[in-house]
């Protein structure tokens, strides 16, 4: 897979304090690709839908939120 030719777009959970901490995430053929958007020619994490769901829905519901 080409991730240069994937359509990026910024988490709306990112930092939005102007340091670039940001999350990127796109669609490709049976998988949601996502990486640091401070290093976009690094490491790309694969997952499948489901699985990226089930990250994002335990994310919402404060699953990972620090004490």
């Amino acid at each position: 897979m080409d991730v240069r030719a994937l359509t990026w777009r910024k988490s709306s959970r990112s930092s939005g304090g102007g340091n670039g901490d940001c999350v990127e995430v796109a669609a490709a053929t049976g998988l949601v690709a996502v990486r640091d958007s401070k290093r976009p020619d690094e490491a790309v994490l694969c997952f499948s839908p489901g699985t990226w769901q089930a990250f994002v829905t335990a994310s919402k519901s404060g699953t990972f939120d620090r004490p």
